[in-house]
């Protein structure tokens, strides 16, 4: 307990919380599982998924794509020893021990588990409603090379929770969660399944209560006032967590300056460019975005607010995949035949009208503030990615986590670049690059057996044969055909 009790302070050194006291510290490593290896015991409802589950296991004749942006090595041996890689290198000098389960993957890739950090265990469901599809997103996350995750805000208050401790405990198949608490907002959306807060007070209430319930961490919403914000903020760094947001009412600079860890969908809702932006006010969403569009990586005002991102430590997430369906002229999402025939249909009538629209201002917002993501990334900042299964539909858990690593080769990245920010840029977000994030000894065994090279051609993401996670080799195929045409009632 010792000994993880000082990585948890080490990794807390290294972020932004270096005032952490010890109660916060011991609060925040006994909420997080995965600071411990153990492997859990699987359900017989798990275990219809798996296809490997040995503890030692050689992946031998590999191509290690190891996910520090690296070049990829091939002819690799990567060892698996009770949940933890034991080993890694060429295959010529690298033994394997005796009773190993042995794969040899010739022609295949190895890349760490994909470390998403914009998801949901939710989808709209029509009628502005958003259904708990916390059962079957978690498998579909998982088939999808997804082995930990951080949920960018809840409307399902405890069933999240439940869902990312039953996991945990090996009755539920899914990625680690980190379990962000219900959104933090105030009056301004019609969303029904939001909670409106009344002042600061409010929000250190809200915080404590969903701390206190298990809660990883926080996402301010739209419709936020500055000193709200600042209360939300100043909590949430008390309890040793982070918090994000989706914002409008404030900018991002201002959100820098209170202290704000993250900032959601990178610059496409940033409010800074409106020139007539009230304080406290969000000017609408199509507003900023209208502004946006106008904004070119070199424009002054876009490199002081990324000087000052990147001063205060705060980490964008790209959400390119939600927007790509907004966006006229681009395909279909993939994974539509895993939903219910009504959703899948209520998606494609969305789709048509979206191909239909030339005035959209997606057509040139959406390749303008992918090149500014690009922009904060080549500056220095810390960019991770998620997807946002939220929108008009058509983000489907698991197959856009892969489509994300397309999007973001799309948008200027090389393959390697794509991945790091999907797996260790996100890990080292999360304080948790020493354990996860990628290949290297010591770290946990979680991992993706991909036919073909995604290193070169992107598109081979898509080809996952094999998800490991803690050492134990889950089959994505299995995982898609028990949820497939359903995904929307569960």
């Amino acid at each position: 307990m010792l000994q993880l009790l000082a990585g948890y302070v080490a990794r807390a050194r290294r972020s932004r919380y270096t005032t952490l006291g010890a109660s916060a510290i011991v609060c925040a490593l006994t909420a997080n599982p995965l600071v411990h290896a153990q492997r859990p015991t699987l359900s017989a409802a798990v275990r219809q998924f798996v296809a490997i589950d040995t503890s030692v296991v050689a992946l031998t004749n590999a191509r290690v794509i190891d996910g520090t942006g690296a070049p990829a090595r091939d002819g690799q041996t990567l060892i698996i020893r009770d949940g933890m890689i034991a080993a890694l290198g060429n295959t010529a000098s690298t033994p394997v021990p005796p009773g190993a389960r042995v794969i040899d993957l010739t022609g295949k890739s190895v890349i760490p588990g994909l470390v998403m950090l914009h998801e949901h265990l939710y989808y709209p469901t029509g009628g502005g409603t958003y259904a708990n599809l916390s059962e079957s997103f978690a498998r579909l996350y998982l088939a999808g090379g997804v082995t930990a995750m951080r949920t960018g805000g809840n409307t399902n208050g405890y069933g999240e929770l439940s869902m990312r401790d039953a996991i945990a405990r090996g009755e539920k198949a899914g990625p680690w969660i980190d379990a962000t608490a219900p959104y933090l907002q105030m009056r301004g959306l019609s969303i029904g399944q939001m909670y409106n807060l009344k002042d600061p007070a409010d929000a250190r209430r809200m915080v404590n209560f969903w701390a206190d319930a298990g809660a990883t961490s926080f996402k301010a919403y739209m419709h936020i006032s500055r000193d709200v914000l600042s209360a939300a903020i100043d909590e949430v760094h008390k309890r040793g967590l982070k918090i994000t947001g989706h914002l409008c009412s404030v900018t991002l600079a201002e959100a820098a300056a209170l202290g704000i860890d993250n900032v959601e969908h990178a610059f496409f809702a940033a409010t800074d460019f409106v020139s007539d932006k009230q304080p406290d006010i969000c000017p609408g969403q199509n507003t900023g975005q209208r502004a946006l569009a106008n904004v070119q990586p070199v424009d002054p005002r876009f490199t002081s607010l990324v000087q000052t991102l990147i001063e205060n430590n705060v980490a964008l997430t790209s959400t390119l995949a939600v927007f790509e369906t907004f966006t006229p002229g681009r395909p279909l999402p993939p994974g539509l035949d895993v939903l219910t025939p009504q959703l899948k249909e209520l998606y494609e009538a969305r789709y048509t009208n979206t191909q239909r629209n030339a005035n959209s201002p997606y057509a040139t917002l959406y390749p303008r503030a992918a090149a500014l993501e690009v922009a904060f990334s080549r500056a220095g900042g810390l960019l991770v990615a998620g997807t946002d299964p939220t929108g008009g539909g058509g983000v489907v858990a698991g197959f856009s986590n892969q489509r994300t690593v397309e999007l973001l080769v799309d948008a200027g990245f090389t393959p390697l670049e794509a991945l790091r920010i999907c797996t260790l840029n996100g890990a080292t977000y999360l304080g948790l690059a020493d354990r996860i994030g990628s290949l290297a000894v010591g770290k946990q065994a979680d991992l993706v057996v991909i036919n073909g090279d995604p290193s070169t051609t992107v598109s081979d993401i898509r080809k996952m044969e094999l998800v490991f996670k803690q050492g134990i080799g889950y089959d994505p195929a299995r995982l898609i055909a028990s949820v497939s045409g359903r995904v929307g009632l569960f």
